[in-house]
Order: C-alpha cells, then sequence, then structure tokens
C-alpha cells in the first residue's frame, strides 16, 4: 500500500530508497469498515487521513439533511479544516466504502519532515494544489448550473458516479435527486 504514498508524491519529487524507508516506517496504515465515522461534528480532529484504497466523504448536517462537500479517493488526502485548526468540527468525514488509509498525527508528522525535509516543499505544492481545486469547486458551485456541474463531474471524476449512490451525488451538485434524474435522463438523450 506504501506505493500508493509513493506514486501520489513522485508527482512532486523523487524519492530516495532512504527516504521511502523512513516514509514508510512513520505510515500507520488503518482499515475501515463502511460507514466507519473518521471526524464527527463537535470533535477536534487529532489525525489527517491519506486514502490508499476507498471512498471517503466529507458531508454536514443541516437539519438533518446530509449536504455532502467532497469525496476523496484513491491517491488523495483528506481535507480536513479542524486538524489544522485545532477547532471543533463542522461537519463529517464518513467511509463510504470499506476503506484502508494511511493516518498520520502532528507529531508523526513533524518527525516525519525532519527525517525527510525535502516533504515540507512538496506538503506546500499539494496543499497549494488542494487550494487550488478546492477554489475552482467553489467557483464551479456558484457559477454552473447544476446540469454544468454534474458534467464536470462525468469528465473530471466519471469513477465516482459508479461507486457513489445518487443521492449523495445529487447532495454533492446541490439538487435533489429527483433533479439529477432529470438531468441525466435529458443528457442521454
Amino acid at each position: 500500500m506504501d506505493n500508493v504514498i509513493f506514486d501520489f508524491l513522485s508527482d512532486y519529487l523523487e524519492i530516495s530508497e532512504e527516504e521511502m524507508e523512513n516514509i514508510s516506517r512513520q505510515n500507520v496504515i488503518k482499515s475501515f469498515k463502511k460507514g466507519a465515522i473518521l471526524l464527527s461534528e463537535g470533535e477536534i480532529a487529532s489525525e489527517c487521513y491519506f486514502v490508499l484504497k476507498g471512498c471517503v466523504y466529507s458531508y454536514y448536517l443541516v437539519d438533518g439533511e446530509v449536504k455532502v462537500t467532497g469525496f476523496y479517493t484513491e491517491k488523495q488526502p483528506v481535507t480536513n479544516v479542524s486538524y489544522s485548526t485545532k477547532k471543533p468540527s463542522e461537519y463529517y468525514l464518513e467511509c463510504l466504502e470499506d476503506c484502508i488509509v494511511a493516518v498520520s498525527t502532528a507529531e508523526r508528522s513533524a518527525e516525519l519532515m525532519r527525517k525527510v525535509p525535502r516533504l515540507l516543499t512538496a506538503s506546500t505544492t499539494v496543499l497549494a494544489d488542494q487550494l487550488a481545486n478546492q477554489q475552482i469547486k467553489y467557483d464551479d458551485f456558484i457559477k454552473l448550473s447544476p446540469e454544468k456541474r454534474y458534467q464536470n463531474l462525468q469528465k473530471n471524476s466519471p469513477d465516482l458516479l459508479n461507486r457513489i449512490p445518487q443521492y449523495l451525488i445529487a447532495s454533492y451538485l446541490g439538487i435533489k435527486p429527483e433533479s439529477l434524474s432529470r438531468i441525466r435522463k435529458r443528457l442521454v438523450k
């Protein structure tokens, strides 16, 4: 499973054998069953996650209704504001499938950065990429119609459409499941 992490990191820097060994020693790999809650509203996150296998999603509960904000699959770090701010989370992180994730803490991350200082530069680039992607998603949500948002999801993440229940896709797009059905029918014609 470390190969997934190394594949991801290789997009940002070349990793030596010694660095790979240090990264492997710092990684704690955990398995979670579908439905496992990694973070609940009101909790302060003490761990951060990198998905090796499976799908994690983030959502708010607003008046008992699930409002999906993101899906995280293989080779993706899970965005977690509470981990960075040390403030109670306003949302949930839940495993949508059985998952295998690399789990880190602030202490383990600091130790890894001490042992592999080049990761600090890569981490900065990863964070900048994540921030840019979040901004693009936010901008698209504001300026595009639900149909265009769905088409973007089809184009950029077609695998999600086969892995995720339609009611969660609809929530992510900011529409009701019935509206998603109508959009899908229109696009098929």
